[in-house]
């Protein structure tokens, strides 16, 4: 049913509150996708000189999308290629909404060709250099113990379950003892379990053993200096420093530890299809990705070590 009064700024936030209790995407995601909206609609009213209806959403033609990814491309914030790519998954995505929920198609957007992106593989470090950040808190002579044994075991929880950092941070004190497998809620609230191994379960009662801060069982496993809950930019901090200090590539983050889990587990001969399971990949094809970066791999190993390569 149309509804023609309804602005579009409300239309926008009806999409937003399908996005989170529908799709259930992650507040992350619902931010990136209300920037998104935001600024498209500030676009429309700026270059059609008026406020914005539901009704006029529905007359958006190919060229104002395009106009619109232009101004994004450049100005003090340019956007590059992927960035664009994904506004524009984000327009057409926000458009489909008004057409399937509120009766308002806009069939010119779908007209628009988005920019032609260069794939990127995932990018893992190795066993060595994996061993070396879990390791490295410990050598801190400036850091509380407690804090040494906090980092090593987040980062072994990342590189050793294969989780996302918000994955990693979401566990709580009713998660440990961490068991044998543990259930995960992941993108899109989706859940899988994840097996554990027991380097993973001692890192981690090893933290619990020196954690200063009492907790109740729904309060995060992870605590910061001053018992705050510890976020991910404080984990992505911590790993800074610490590949500093191993002469490690800026590649060398926290989600990097999850690529070498999969990239290691692949090069173990594991199947692709568990490697899928364990990450929570909603697509076998996101999975496939680390196939070429183990290829490439060997590529590399058999050029370095062939004698006519």
């Amino acid at each position: 049913m149309a509804h023609p009064e309804l602005t579009a700024a409300a239309a926008l936030s009806a999409w937003l509150e399908h996005l989170a209790h529908e799709r259930r995407l992650s507040p992350r995601t619902l931010e990136a996708y209300g920037h998104i909206g935001r600024h498209y609609l500030t676009f429309l009213e700026r270059h059609r000189g008026e406020s914005q209806r539901l009704a006029d959403l529905g007359t958006v033609s190919a060229a104002e999308v395009r106009a619109h990814l232009a101004e994004r491309r450049g100005g003090d914030h340019p956007l590059n290629s992927r960035s664009l790519s994904q506004t524009l998954s984000a327009i057409r995505t926000f458009h489909g909404f008004l057409d399937r929920r509120l009766d308002t198609p806009s069939p010119m957007v779908a007209l628009v060709r988005g920019p032609r992106v260069k794939p990127t593989l995932p990018r893992p470090i190795t066993e060595d250099q994996a061993r070396g950040l879990l390791h490295e808190p410990e050598a801190d002579p400036d850091l509380p113990p407690w804090e040494a044994a906090r980092d090593r075991a987040v980062l072994t929880l990342l590189y050793g379950c294969g989780l996302r950092i918000s994955e990693g941070l979401s566990l709580t004190r009713a998660d440990a003892p961490v068991p044998e497998t543990l259930r995960i809620t992941g993108k899109g609230g989706k859940t899988r379990m994840v097996p554990v191994l027991p380097a993973v379960r001692s890192a981690v009662n090893a933290y619990l053993a020196l954690l200063p801060f009492p907790l109740q069982p729904s309060d995060a496993l992870f605590r910061a200096r001053r018992g705050g809950p510890l976020s991910p930019r404080q984990v992505q901090a911590a790993v800074q420093i610490l590949r500093g200090r191993l002469g490690l590539p800026d590649s060398a983050t926290p989600h990097a530890l999850r690529h070498s889990f999969a990239t290691h587990l692949l090069g173990a001969g594991t199947d692709l299809r568990i490697i899928q399971e364990l990450l929570g990949h909603a697509s076998l094809s996101t999975t496939q990705k680390y196939t070429a970066v183990d290829a490439e791999r060997l590529l590399g190993a058999y050029s370095a070590a062939h004698p006519r390569a």
